[in-house]
């Protein structure tokens, strides 16, 4: 891979900030799922998953950082993007605009 640039991201350390600052962020249950089953502590059980029957739905899911224990809730994503790009939880740490040069598009587009 001739001229690649790889960037390793630390995605684990950015979900456990948000789940260890959820309120900072305004979120409130950090560990539970908005869409499940179960109830406390995760509301989430594997075998009856967002949308078969039993499963239940939070009343306000941008309280939530998880939506179905699986994936993050719609609320989440804006925050967990962000801090990837920021480049803080990157090695190295390139800022993204770097992906962007005109050369880089160059390569990529050749092909």
């Amino acid at each position: 891979m001739k001229n690649a640039t790889i960037v390793y991201v630390d995605k684990y350390s950015v979900k456990f900030d948000l789940i260890s600052n959820a309120s900072k962020y305004g979120f409130q249950n950090p560990l539970i799922a908005c869409c499940g089953y179960g109830g406390s502590p995760c509301n989430y059980n594997p075998n009856v998953t967002c949308g078969q029957a039993g499963y239940n739905v939070c009343k306000e899911g941008s309280r939530y950082i998880s939506w179905d224990g699986v994936h993050h809730a719609e609320a989440a994503n804006p925050i967990f993007a962000s801090k990837i790009l920021s480049s803080n939880y990157s090695s190295p740490q390139v800022k993204f605009n770097f992906f962007c040069n005109d050369k880089i598009m160059i390569n990529i587009i050749k092909s």
